[in-house]
């Protein structure tokens, strides 16, 4: 069966087939929604023939992906998704709230959520016969790129910028990828990304820019969806979910895959989705607040290098995320980023800044008003400390060194 039918675009609402178009929309510009045909997918399939599936990866959603199986299974590939959601109850009962869970995409093949949209994309190149995938990253979506090329045999070039975390670099020349880091921000990878890919034929993987991140990035949703079933029961308040928000892209792929779901009409009832952003990021969370779906630019500064952007690729996407689903955006400072990374170590999370600055804006958005006790809240950490470990000891006080004695360890308990 052809689920994959065509792409509508999201500002204009212009329909192409798939053959049409590749990678955003030629009359404005506008980001691609993938179209599938929901009609033969609801004949073919039902929720329990998903939700058996035997399959631990995000792979168990195929029927609900554009793209075929890319083979491989003993792969990296194969581990990407069906990533663990853990219970807070110590932290809920901190924050003054009944019930809070965190998803943790750490656990994925390179460490971040990244890996979804990187799956996904490298099934696509595979069916269209694109021997190299490129892409701008501040290290994650880089490194999850050149982590699945690897696992598939297949050519990445990635384009960082020369501030992105050593860690996140090493990750990339790991994987055997030809990295660039670019005298310049986040935005001018992006930028050279585009203009390189028309230039020598690859296949580009930019956020937001393809239409296929979104793709791989909705699976976070089934897998919610999945997991709601049993832990929230019959509630009647709808799952708050808390996101942070660079590029927009992870916001709106999530919501992509609930209103996959609302097609199908296997979703009982929609989350809420509220977008976090970092104060001196934050586009999106501006337009959100002015009741515009303009995005202007800004001149992005965050501890969170994930969610450091100028000019959002996938804005409006991601505005619509919180609008059409009675969510919220909210702000946070960088020093309460700093602060959520301890407060997550705490109960056994290693998130890196932008992961736990989706804890900060649940901090924030209680603060304000914004819960009920009995919202059911889940949070959604995104990457690994690991990947920022400089960021990660801003958080904690420094180790001291002390003589090899016992007389030493009792001065210092």
């Amino acid at each position: 069966m052809n689920k994959f039918v065509g792409y509508k675009c999201s500002l204009c609402g212009q329909k192409y087939r798939r053959d049409q178009v590749i990678y955003t929309c030629p009359a404005d510009g506008g980001n691609l929604n993938v179209i599938l045909d929901y009609e033969a997918i609801k004949d073919k399939y039902h929720p329990d023939d998903i939700t058996c599936r035997t399959e631990t990866s995000l792979w168990r959603y195929l029927p609900l992906l554009p793209v075929s199986s890319p083979g491989g299974e003993e792969t990296p590939l194969y581990a990407v998704g069906w990533t663990p959601t853990y219970s807070l109850p110590t932290i809920a009962e901190k924050l003054g709230v009944n019930n809070l869970w965190l998803k943790d995409e750490s656990r994925n093949p390179t460490a971040s959520f990244k890996d979804r949209a990187s799956a996904i994309l490298v099934a696509r190149a595979k069916e269209i016969g694109a021997e190299v995938i490129v892409t701008a990253s501040t290290g994650n979506a880089g490194a999850a790129l050149a982590g699945m090329a690897a696992a598939m045999g297949q050519k990445a070039v990635i384009f960082a910028p020369k501030s992105a975390p050593v860690a996140k670099v090493a990750q990339l020349l790991i994987f055997g990828a030809q990295v660039m880091l670019v005298d310049g921000t986040y935005d001018d990878a992006v930028a050279l990304a585009v203009k390189a890919a028309n230039e020598f034929g690859w296949y580009c993987r930019n956020t937001g820019y393809n239409p296929f991140t979104a793709e791989g990035k909705k699976t976070a949703a089934f897998e919610i969806w999945e997991w709601s079933l049993e832990a929230l029961g019959e509630s009647d308040n709808p799952l708050a979910i808390f996101v942070s928000v660079g590029d927009g892209n992870i916001i709106s792929g999530i919501h992509k895959g609930f209103k996959d779901l609302t097609e199908l009409g296997w979703l009982k009832q929609m989350p809420r989705i509220f977008g976090v952003q970092a104060e001196g990021s934050a586009a999106i969370a501006n337009a959100f607040n002015a009741g515009t779906e303009k995005i202007t630019p800004i001149s992005a500064t965050t501890t969170a290098d994930s969610i450091s952007v100028d000019m959002p690729s996938d804005g409006v996407r991601a505005l619509r995320a919180a609008t059409e689903t009675n969510g919220h955006y909210v702000l946070v400072k960088d020093e309460a980023i700093i602060a959520a990374i301890a407060e997550l170590g705490k109960v056994g999370v290693f998130a890196e800044p932008a992961g736990a600055a989706a804890y900060a804006g649940v901090v924030e958005a209680i603060s304000k008003g914004l819960l009920h006790p009995d919202d059911p809240i889940l949070v959604l950490n995104t990457g690994s400390g690991l990947k920022d470990v400089n960021a990660a000891l801003k958080a904690v006080v420094e180790a001291p060194i002390i003589a090899p004695t016992l007389e030493a360890v009792k001065n210092n308990l």
